[in-house]
């Protein structure tokens, strides 16, 4: 993106994607940038599997929608 607001077009269209999954999803770090994001998702399991399996599709989906665009991520369970 070039620009704030082509980011936040970007952001937008990734969280109406994995608005089908069972997460919750905000943008945590770098909103005045445009040249970078840190988007945090949550899901709530009673199994670690399945969390790490349903945040897994929500990689993938962000993936084939913005190829190119996640440069890491990190997961963490709380117990």
């Amino acid at each position: 993106s070039r620009s704030l607001k082509d980011k936040r077009m970007v952001l937008r269209r990734v969280k109406d994607r994995i608005a089908k999954f069972n997460v919750a999803v905000a943008e945590i770090e770098y909103q005045d940038l445009w040249q970078r994001a840190a988007l945090g998702v949550v899901t709530i399991s009673t199994s670690e599997a399945h969390a790490q399996q349903e945040l897994g599709r929500v990689v993938d989906e962000i993936e084939r929608v913005e190829p190119g665009v996640i440069s890491r991520t990190g997961v963490e369970f709380l117990a």
